[in-house]
C-alpha cells in the first residue's frame, strides 16, 4: 500500500531527526547549564518519561552567554537579593553553574580566592532556598541538581586495609581514626543545599521526581561507603527526607538498602555506613502498617537477622537491635522468629559479642507476648543456662541480670515448670564453683527467687539434681575402677612376661618357626579374651 509506506517513512524520518538532534545536544560544548527536563540529575541521558520542557525565552539561552562555557570559572557575581525578581532566576542558574567547578584542596595555598568565592556563593544559595521568597522553577531545579551531582558524586578513597594490604577482619573499625574529606568546607554546603531543596515546601514532588530519580537515589546510597562520618550523617538525613517526601521512591529505597546489606554480608564485609542505613530503616519499620506484609517478614529473615553474624557487629549493633525490636513491636508473632534467629547466630567464642546478644535478647523479651514466649522457651533457656556457667564473668553476670526485668520474670513464672529444671543445674554449679564473687551472689539471688515462686517445684528440682549428681559420681567411680583394673592387668602381664623371659634359655627348648607362630596366636587369643571385657566396661 503506497499510503502506508509513505506514512512509515515519515515516522522513521522523524525518529531519526530527534535522535540526531539529541546526539548533537550531548556533544555540544555550549549546553552545559540550561538543560531540559529530559536530562537526569546525574547524567546527560534523557529521562525515562521522555517529557520535555519549553521554558520561556530569556537572554541566557543565547550561545554567547558566559554561563554556557564548557568549564565554569569562579568569579564574583551580584547578590541574588540585589537584583530584580525577573533577573533572579538567571542569576541563580549562573551561580549554580559556577559552583560546579571543583577546587583543589590538596594544598591550602592553591586557589584561595576561588575557594572563598565558591563558599560564599554556596552560602547564598542555601539562604535563598531557606528564605520564603526562594521560589525555584523547573530550569533552576535542573541546574541545581546538576551542580549537586557534580560535587558529591565522586570516586571514594579505598579503605585503610585496602591501602596497607592488611585483612579487613584484622582491623577494629572503632579503633581506627576516621578519614575526613579535605574539601568538606564546600561539600557540607552542597549537602545543606540538597537538604534545603528536598525539605522545601515550594518544591513539588511531581516536578522534583524528574531530577531526584532512581539513578540519583542509587548513587546517593553508594556514598554511604564514605569514611567521613560527617558526610554519612548528612546522607542519612537527606535520604530519610527523600523517603518521607517521595512516596513513589519508597519500595526502591528499601530494596536498595537490603541489597547493600547482602553485599556487605556476602561480598565486601565493609561495614561503613551500615549503622546509618539501619537507623533510617528503624524509622521506616516504625511506619509499617499492621498486619505486616510478607515482603517485610522475608527481609527480616534474609537481610536483617544475618547481620548478627558479622565480626564487626559492635559498630552497628545498637541500630540493629532497635530495628529488630521495632519488628516485634509491630507484629508480636515475629518474636519467635527473632529469638530463634538470635540463637542461630549466637557466638561461641566471642564473649564481647555474646554480651551484646544478651542485651538485645532482653529488649526483645521485654516486648514478647506470653503466647509466643512458650514456643521458644526450651532452646532459649538452654542457651541462657550455658551463659550462666560461662567462665567469662561479664557473660554470666549479663545473663543473670535478665531476672531484674519484671516482664521477663513474669514470663518465667508462667513457664516455671519447664524453665526450673533447665536452669537449676547451672545455678547450683555457679554456687559451688564459679570463681567470681559477683556471679556467685547473683546466682544465689536467682535461686532464692525460684524458691519463693514455687517451693515444691524447687525441692523436686533439687532432688532430681542430687540424684543426677549421685549417678554422675557413680559413673566416675566405675570409670576409675575400670582404669585400675586395666592398670593391674597391664602390670600383671608385664610381670609374667619378665618371668617368662628370665627362665628362657636356648639350650632348654628347641622349636621351629611353626611352633613359635602357634604359641603367638594362642597368646594373642588369650590376650583378646582377657582385654575385651575390660575395654567394654571402660567404654560404658
Amino acid at each position: 500500500n503506497p499510503k502506508m509506506f509513505n506514512k512509515i517513512k515519515k515516522l522513521s524520518q522523524k525518529k531519526f531527526n530527534k535522535s540526531d538532534q539529541h546526539n548533537q545536544d550531548n556533544t555540544s560544548t555550549n549546553t552545559n547549564v540550561v538543560r531540559s527536563s529530559r536530562t537526569t540529575p546525574t547524567t546527560a541521558s534523557p529521562l525515562p518519561n521522555g517529557e520535555s520542557q519549553t521554558p520561556a525565552p530569556s537572554p541566557s539561552q543565547t550561545p554567547n552567554h558566559p554561563m554556557f562555557t564548557s568549564t565554569p570559572t569562579l568569579e564574583v557575581l551580584p547578590l541574588l537579593k540585589d537584583v530584580s525578581s525577573s533577573d533572579r532566576p538567571l542569576l541563580f542558574i549562573k551561580k549554580a553553574h559556577m559552583c560546579s567547578c571543583q577546587c583543589d584542596f590538596s594544598d591550602t595555598l592553591i586557589m584561595p580566592r576561588e575557594k572563598e568565592i565558591k563558599r560564599q556563593t554556596l552560602l547564598e544559595l542555601v539562604d535563598f532556598l531557606h528564605s520564603s521568597s526562594g521560589k525555584v522553577n523547573e530550569t533552576m531545579q535542573s541546574e541545581l541538581i546538576r551542580m549537586v551531582s557534580a560535587n558529591i558524586f565522586r570516586s571514594l578513597p579505598p579503605a585503610h586495609y585496602e591501602n596497607t594490604g592488611a585483612p579487613p577482619e584484622g582491623n577494629d573499625p572503632e579503633e581506627e581514626e576516621p578519614y575526613l574529606e579535605p574539601w568538606w568546607p564546600h561539600l557540607q554546603l552542597v549537602y545543606e543545599l540538597l537538604l534545603r531543596y528536598v525539605v522545601s515546601s515550594e518544591i513539588e514532588p511531581k516536578t522534583a521526581k524528574k531530577f531526584i530519580n532512581h539513578t540519583f537515589v542509587s548513587r546517593l546510597l553508594d556514598l554511604f561507603d564514605s569514611e567521613d562520618p560527617r558526610e554519612r550523617e548528612y546522607l542519612k538525613t537527606v535520604l530519610h527526607r527523600i523517603y518521607g517526601k517521595f512516596i513513589f521512591h519508597r519500595p526502591f529505597i528499601r530494596c536498595s538498602v537490603y541489597n547493600i546489606f547482602y553485599k556487605f554480608l556476602y561480598e565486601t564485609e565493609r561495614c561503613i555506613g551500615i549503622g546509618e542505613l539501619l537507623e533510617i530503616l528503624g524509622s521506616v519499620i516504625n511506619g509499617f502498617t499492621v498486619p505486616m506484609r510478607e515482603e517485610h517478614r522475608l527481609y527480616l529473615v534474609k537481610a536483617i537477622m544475618p547481620l548478627h553474624k558479622s565480626k564487626s557487629i559492635s559498630v552497628y549493633h545498637q541500630q540493629l537491635s532497635y530495628c529488630v525490636v521495632q519488628f516485634v513491636e509491630k507484629d508480636y508473632k515475629l518474636a519467635d522468629t527473632v529469638i530463634r534467629g538470635l540463637l542461630k547466630y549466637w557466638p561461641l567464642t566471642n564473649c564481647n559479642k555474646e554480651v551484646l546478644f544478651l542485651g538485645e535478647l532482653e529488649e526483645v523479651l521485654d516486648v514478647t507476648e506470653p503466647s509466643e514466649f512458650q514456643h521458644c522457651v526450651v532452646p532459649l533457656f538452654t542457651q541462657i543456662g550455658k551463659c550462666l556457667n560461662s567462665a567469662h564473668f561479664q557473660v554470666a553476670e549479663r545473663a543473670l541480670f535478665l531476672w531484674n526485668n519484671e516482664h521477663i520474670v513474669g514470663l518465667i513464672a508462667e513457664n516455671k515448670d519447664v524453665i526450673f529444671p533447665i536452669i537449676f543445674e547451672a545455678l547450683e554449679k555457679n554456687m559451688k564453683g564459679h570463681w567470681n564473687q559477683a556471679v556467685h551472689g547473683l546466682s544465689e539471688n536467682v535461686r532464692r527467687m525460684f524458691m519463693e515462686m514455687d517451693n515444691d517445684l524447687f525441692e523436686e528440682c533439687e532432688k532430681q539434681y542430687q540424684e543426677n549428681e549421685a549417678k554422675t559420681w557413680e559413673l566416675l567411680e566405675q570409670r576409675e575402677m575400670t582404669w585400675k583394673r586395666l592398670e593391674e592387668a597391664a602390670s600383671l602381664r608385664q610381670q609374667n612376661s619378665a618371668v617368662h623371659l628370665s627362665g628362657f634359655t636356648p639350650s632348654h627348648t628347641t622349636f621351629n618357626s611353626t611352633d613359635r607362630d602357634i604359641r603367638n596366636s594362642i597368646g594373642a587369643r588369650r590376650h583378646r579374651r582377657n582385654f575385651t571385657p575390660l575395654m567394654q566396661l571402660w567404654i560404658r
